[in-house]
């Protein structure tokens, strides 16, 4: 007889164990890899890690050739963008120690202008090779050495003239004269002029560190010590006449000069304050002070108070050689106060604005006319 085979139920109990153990490993293996991917997904993209790049610097090379003959002198090289011209002439110095940075003249034409010792080298570069002729411009000198050499020299002539040395003067004919007070009076008017001068270069002007040639301070003590004892010997000259009125004219003439050396300080130190603050874009204005109101009609009134001095001082002095230094000074100051005009126009955008480019001009031609 046939037995019906059944099934051993063991075997089953044994393989559902098998399954059940599986299934919880499948899912566990899901669940992490999905938390996984949420992280990646998360962090957002994955960046590569940066690659350092160093930065490439053009340098330049100075070509420097003699401006008369085109001869080559020297060569800078690896100069970097952010040098400046006296950087330059620095280097150049140390090749040729001979040359100085203060005589040294660079242009980047042969006749044209020299270009100044704050100019960067990248604004001349066309190409990385750049060409600058070169001139010597002689001994050079400060601008405080100049003004100093110029102002102390009146002030010591003229008091020995005053003091009337043996080999000036006659000394019997010293003796016996009589000094007019006015004598006296244009003495102290003349070496408060110069004592004002030298004060404020050294404590009043702020004066740039640039120079100038030695010759042209040669010049300047030559015009302005020449005249000083010119007018000096005059004035104190044993035989020299008072003025045709007087006293009247006398004391007239000194209260004018006064005013106009107040002013002609009062101007400077306006300027030196509008230097300071910074302040491009507007032009010096008058203040309670009477003294600046003068900036309402002409664009340099220390230039006009200056001028207003040395009329005063050949009005109350009356002789021939202060007249003419008057003269020439009034003409000299004109033309510096147009030049500063056209600055003026250029620079501060308040000048125009205040009372117009045409009042001002027509202002300077009319102190060119009356004070020469």
């Amino acid at each position: 007889m046939f037995r019906r085979h059944k099934p051993s139920t063991p075997e089953h109990k044994k393989d559902f164990p098998v399954h059940g153990a599986t299934l919880p490993s499948l899912q566990n293996d899901t669940r992490s890899f999905f938390n996984l991917s949420q992280l990646v997904l998360s962090a957002g993209h994955l960046r590569p890690s940066p690659v350092l790049r160093h930065s490439k610097i053009t340098y330049f090379e100075v070509e420097i050739l003699d401006a008369q003959s085109k001869r080559q002198i020297c060569v800078v090289d690896k100069v970097p963008p952010s040098s400046t011209l006296l950087d330059v002439k620095h280097k150049f110095h140390k090749a040729y120690p001979q040359w100085c940075p203060s005589r040294i003249g660079l242009r980047l034409e042969r006749n044209g202008p020299y270009l100044k010792d704050s100019v960067s080298i990248q604004s001349l570069a066309v190409s990385s090779i750049i060409t600058l002729y070169f001139t010597d411009l002689g001994q050079q000198v400060s601008w405080t050495t100049v003004f100093l050499t110029e102002y102390s020299g009146p002030l010591i002539i003229y008091l020995l003239f005053y003091i009337r040395l043996s080999n000036i003067y006659e000394e019997e004919e010293s003796r016996e004269s009589f000094r007019h007070p006015v004598v006296h009076l244009a003495c102290f008017c003349h070496c408060l002029h110069y004592i004002r001068y030298l004060l404020e270069t050294l404590f009043v002007h702020k004066i740039s560190g640039g120079h100038t040639p030695l010759k042209n301070m040669l010049k300047g003590c030559a015009f302005y010590w020449g005249f000083t004892s010119w007018i000096a010997y005059y004035i104190n000259h044993p035989q020299y006449t008072p003025p045709s009125f007087g006293n009247r004219q006398v004391i007239f003439a000194a209260l004018a000069f006064l005013m106009c050396e107040a002013g002609n300080h009062f101007i400077n130190v306006a300027l030196v304050h509008l230097n300071h603050s910074g302040n491009k874009a507007s032009f010096p204005s008058p203040t309670y002070n009477p003294f600046t109101w003068l900036f309402t009609l002409v664009s340099c009134p220390n230039y006009t108070y200056e001028i207003g001095s040395w009329i005063s001082f050949t009005v109350m002095t009356q002789t021939l050689p202060v007249g003419i230094f008057a003269c020439l000074m009034a003409i000299q100051m004109s033309f510096w106060a147009q030049k500063k005009h056209r600055i003026y126009l250029k620079k501060y955008n308040s000048y125009k604005m205040h009372t117009g480019e045409m009042n001002r001009s027509s202002c300077i031609s009319l102190e060119m006319n009356i004070f020469s």
